[in-house]
């Protein structure tokens, strides 16, 4: 049977391709010209190809072949990277996998920048996430689904939260909606008059209990998203995070409302997990990562004064 090629081998050849030359790839890889070159002929040897043109030529020049080749040579190497980065985190009793679920109403930007920051410094750790909505994320925690997660509703006693930062609740509606025409601050009897857009919770956690809701009648939703969109349609007012709304606001798609029952608040978000079992080291690395992330990203929100006392959590 033909050997296979060595990751020695692959690395080689890859470092002349990418040098152009045997003494610029020696140099990289601190070994001699002759080592490079023989390693090369060993392996073009053992292939029965020849992957670089030496003859007639100042440097070697790849072949045809050699450079159909030379993907398969990084891809090959780029797995065993990842094999021994793997070997060497279990070692170090690194979880294979981290399973995390996130409100939806946590910035984008604060979650696409704590995954990037996850996948360079762990990248043989799978991740798997999951969205939701208040009481889910809790419930996806307690009952062992996920490791760890991300939101604004505060949990039971199997459930350990640790306060992170906070999203900016306001209320808000299209430019032609009647809240948006009357002179403010718009007093409660006039708010109860327009249907309200509630997010509404999926799990039982919250079941018969309402936070900043103010009108007689309401279109319950499952998701922020939802919201937003028949928010901008003129169907009904509420309240939604400020980043999600901000492009909007300054754009006069939507507008800040000035209500006397409902002001902006202050929702914290909390990462938790459950009680009886501590993060390991890639978990507890991406709370830590959320929690500097979101100290970014509240610090430059409009209207933060540091070190203030977060309110009490209204649901949007």
């Amino acid at each position: 049977m033909q050997p296979n090629p060595t990751l020695d081998q692959l690395q080689v050849f890859v470092a002349v391709a990418d040098t152009g030359s045997f003494s610029a790839a020696g140099r990289r890889l601190n070994r001699a010209q002759s080592v490079i070159s023989y390693t090369i002929a060993n392996l073009e040897a053992q292939l029965g190809l020849k992957l670089f043109e030496r003859e007639g030529t100042r440097e070697p020049q790849l072949t045809e072949a050699g450079r159909a080749m030379l993907e398969d040579a990084r891809r090959m190497i780029a797995v065993l990277q990842r094999i021994r980065s793997r070997v060497d985190g279990y070692r170090q009793g690194l979880e294979a996998e981290v399973t995390m679920s996130v409100e939806m109403t946590l910035p984008s930007q604060v979650l696409v920048r704590a995954l990037k920051a996850f996948e360079a410094q762990f990248p043989a750790v799978t991740l798997r996430l999951y969205t939701g909505s208040l009481g889910l994320i809790v419930d996806q925690v307690a009952e062992g689904l996920s490791d760890i997660g991300i939101g604004g509703v505060p949990g039971e006693a199997q459930v350990k939260l640790l306060e992170i930062g906070f999203n900016t609740i306001v209320p808000a509606a299209a430019p032609g909606h009647p809240l948006a025409l009357l002179p403010g601050p718009v007093p409660l009897e006039d708010v109860r008059e327009f249907t309200q857009l509630v997010v509404t919770d999926q799990s039982e956690r919250t079941q018969g209990r309402d936070f900043g809701v103010f009108a007689y009648h309401t279109w319950r939703l499952t998701d922020v998203y939802t919201k937003h969109a028949l928010m901008r349609a003129g169907l009904g007012w509420g309240g939604l995070p400020r980043w999600l709304i901000a492009e909007d606001l300054a754009s006069g798609r939507l507008v800040e409302l000035d209500l006397e029952p409902y002001r902006a608040v202050r929702s914290p978000l909390y990462a938790m997990h459950r009680t009886d079992r501590s993060p390991k080291p890639a978990a507890s690395w991406l709370i830590d990562q959320f929690k500097r992330q979101l100290g970014c990203f509240n610090e430059f929100e409009p209207g933060h004064v540091p070190d203030e006392e977060p309110e009490v959590a209204a649901n949007p």
